[in-house]
C-alpha cells in the first residue's frame, strides 16, 4: 500500500448486491480508506419490524450491506432518501400518463445517486466516491472520458449518459474492467456473503412489476376508457386506459385483427391506442431533448452508433444538435419501436459521446 492511497478516503455506494460489495472490498484491499453508504428509499430498516420487501434497496439488501461492511471492517451509513426519491416516482407516473415509457433507473442516476454521492462524499471528507457500475473512466489530465464496461453484456454506460461529466473526475468504478463471472469469483475469494446473490431486475419502487397499480393509485383518471384504432382511424375496440399499453406491445391487446398486430402509437390527447403491423413500428429518425454530451456539441453531422433502449444493440447512425438544442439521430437502417420517454445514447466504439431523451420519431 502506498501512503498516497492510504490517505485517500472513498465513499462507496453499497446496495447490498454483489457488484457494489466487491467494489467496496477491492478498494479496501487496495488500501483506500473506505466508507460505505446505503441509500434508503422508503423500505423498512431491519430493526423496525418484520415486514419484507422485494426489489433493490429493500430491507434484505440493507441487511446484506451491513453484513458486508462488518466483514470488511468499514463504517456504513444508512441514509433515508425517501423524500428525495418521490421525485423519481412522480416522473415515472407522469410519463406513463402522458403516453411515454419512462426509464427511472437513468433518471435515478442523474437526479439522485451521483448528485447525492457528491454531497455525501463532501460531508465525510472523501475525495472520491465509487459505485458497482460496469463502466470505465479514462482520465487524461483534466479531461475525463466515460467508456463502456469491458463486459458488454453487463455494460451500464447507457444508464449514466446524463451524469455531469465533471462528476466522473472523482468517481471510481472498480469492477468496470471485469465480467460478471469474474466479479462473482472475486466475491468468493474475498469471502463475501453475497457471492451467489441474484441480480435485481425489478424497478425498486414497483417490486411486483405491476406499474399500472402504482399509476392507478396516484392517477386514477388515467384509466379512462377510449378507442383502439388502426392507422387509418378505424375503431377496432375499446381500452380501459392507455396506461395499460406500451409501444411495440403485441400480447394482451384484447383485439383480434386476423394478423399480428402491435401498438404503434399512444395518443394521450385523444386517449387513443393505435394498432398496426410491425412495419409501422420501423422508424429511421428521432428527435431527443434534455441532452447531455461528453463531447463538444456537434452542430454538423457525426458518424457514430446509438442505443435506443438498454437491451438494444447500438446501430450505426448520424447525429447532430439542431439550432433549437434538440438532438437529431438518423439511423442507417430503420429501428423498431423507437419509444418516447426512453433514452438514446451515442457511442464511438467504447467511448460514450452522450445522449438525450427521445421525444418523437421523425419519419
Amino acid at each position: 500500500m502506498d501512503q498516497e492511497t492510504a490517505n485517500k478516503k472513498v465513499l462507496v455506494a453499497m446496495s447490498g448486491g454483489v457488484d457494489s460489495s466487491v467494489s467496496a472490498a477491492l478498494l479496501a484491499e487496495q488500501g483506500y480508506d473506505v466508507t460505505g453508504v446505503f441509500m434508503r428509499v422508503g423500505m423498512k430498516l431491519p430493526s423496525e419490524d418484520n415486514e419484507q420487501t422485494k426489489g433493490c434497496c429493500s430491507e434484505s439488501d440493507a441487511e446484506d450491506a451491513v453484513s458486508v461492511a462488518k466483514l470488511l471492517g468499514i463504517p456504513l451509513q444508512i441514509i433515508d432518501f425517501k423524500a428525495d426519491f418521490e421525485r423519481i416516482i412522480e416522473y415515472f407516473v407522469n410519463d406513463y400518463v402522458n403516453g411515454r415509457t419512462p426509464n427511472p433507473c437513468v433518471r435515478c442516476n442523474n437526479w439522485m445517486k451521483f448528485g447525492k454521492l457528491v454531497e455525501l462524499a463532501d460531508s465525510v471528507g472523501a475525495e472520491h466516491f465509487a459505485t458497482g457500475h460496469y463502466v470505465r473512466v479514462d482520465r487524461q489530465g483534466e479531461r475525463v472520458k466515460l467508456l463502456r464496461g469491458l463486459d458488454h453484456r453487463k455494460d451500464q454506460s447507457y444508464f449514466l449518459f446524463g451524469v455531469n461529466r465533471e462528476i466522473f473526475k472523482r468517481s471510481f468504478f472498480p469492477i468496470g474492467h471485469l465480467d460478471k463471472s469474474e466479479v462473482r469469483a472475486e466475491a468468493d475469494r474475498l469471502g463475501l456473503p453475497v457471492t451467489d446473490k441474484p441480480d435485481s431486475v425489478e424497478i425498486c419502487f414497483v417490486p411486483d412489476d405491476d406499474y399500472a397499480r402504482l399509476v392507478r393509485e396516484r392517477r386514477p383518471e388515467a384509466f379512462a376508457p377510449g378507442d383502439v384504432v388502426d392507422s387509418s382511424g378505424k375503431v377496432l375496440g375499446k381500452h380501459q386506459g392507455i396506461i395499460n399499453f406500451t409501444l411495440g406491445q403485441r400480447r394482451g391487446l384484447g383485439i383480434a385483427m386476423g394478423k399480428p398486430a402491435y401498438v404503434t402509437r399512444l395518443d394521450p390527447r385523444t386517449n387513443t391506442v393505435v394498432l398496426g403491423p410491425r412495419e409501422e413500428l420501423m422508424k429511421r429518425s428521432l428527435a431527443a431533448g434534455d441532452i447531455s454530451l461528453f463531447i463538444d456539441s456537434p452542430t454538423s453531422p457525426i458518424r457514430c452508433t446509438a442505443k435506443i433502449r438498454y437491451q438494444h444493440k447500438d446501430a450505426p447512425c448520424t447525429a447532430w444538435v439542431e439550432p433549437d438544442g434538440s438532438l437529431r439521430v438518423d439511423f442507417e437502417e430503420p429501428q423498431s419501436a423507437i419509444t418516447p420517454g426512453q433514452a438514446v445514447v451515442l457511442y464511438d466504439g467504447e467511448l460514450v459521446l452522450g445522449g438525450g431523451w427521445i421525444d418523437a420519431t421523425l419519419d
